[in-house]
């Protein structure tokens, strides 16, 4: 039997309440087996982890699923600092960290607007003088080994709304349950686009550090990784 196809989505609900509909309830029910899919990181991901500066290094998570947060929370045998939130809240001070890594997340926001707050709620918790993020987000272009495929004739300048199914397996019923997961499928320059919108926005210059302005963020790299696209930023002040 062939796997379940990607369709397109229509926000056709508040934002907010859509993403609990279409993201957050699902996560919470298919938790424990979406976790046992993610077992290491990708090349760019433990690349930027390693060149962080040497030292101890106290890492928070975050996200809007309890039960993910629980598995996150002892993963490896050690106990994690995890806290419940939407990408949208403020939970902490503004620069309380080194480091911001996002992945997998922006791209179940709904809309542009909503997008764009959860880059600049990146950019506002870590250091104005030395802080560092790394975004990911998924690709309308997919690699062969993708299960995902997107209809060409369908896609669009701004990237592609979508259903993507997770077929969550039942050993105690003859067929699997399958949960529609919105997603914002990003067109290649989207990432980088909304990168720029954000800053803009807090006043921080796009570019490497200058006299012309007090405080900016230079994007590092820029790029595609197996069907995601990411972004590497680094803020700076004078």
């Amino acid at each position: 039997m062939a796997p379940p196809s990607v369709t397109s989505a229509t926000i056709s609900k508040e934002p907010g309440v859509y993403e609990d509909e279409f993201v957050h309830d699902i996560y919470e029910r298919i938790a424990p087996h979406f976790s046992s899919t993610r077992y290491k990181p990708w090349p760019v991901i433990a690349s930027f982890l390693s060149n962080l500066p040497a030292g101890r290094v106290w890492t928070i998570g975050l996200d809007k699923s309890l039960n993910l947060l629980k598995i996150a929370k002892n993963a490896g045998g050690v106990s994690r600092e995890v806290v419940r939130a939407n990408v949208l809240d403020q939970p902490w001070r503004e620069g309380a960290f080194d480091y911001a890594i996002s992945i997998a997340t922006i791209h179940h926001l709904a809309t542009h607007e909503r997008r764009k707050q959860a880059v600049k709620r990146l950019l506002q918790s870590v250091s104005p003088n030395h802080g560092r993020v790394l975004i990911y987000v998924w690709a309308v272009e997919q690699d062969d080994l993708s299960k995902r495929e997107i209809p060409v004739d369908e896609l669009q300048p701004g990237g592609k709304d979508v259903f993507v199914p997770w077929v969550l397996p039942d050993p105690n019923a003859d067929k699997t349950q399958v949960f529609n997961r919105y997603y914002h499928m990003f067109a290649k320059g989207e990432l980088t686009q909304l990168v720029s919108e954000a800053s803009e926005e807090m006043g921080l210059q796009v570019g490497t550090k200058n006299s012309d302005a007090q405080t900016g963020i230079e994007l590092k790299q820029d790029g595609w990784e197996r069907s995601n696209y990411y972004v590497e930023l680094h803020r700076w002040s004078i």
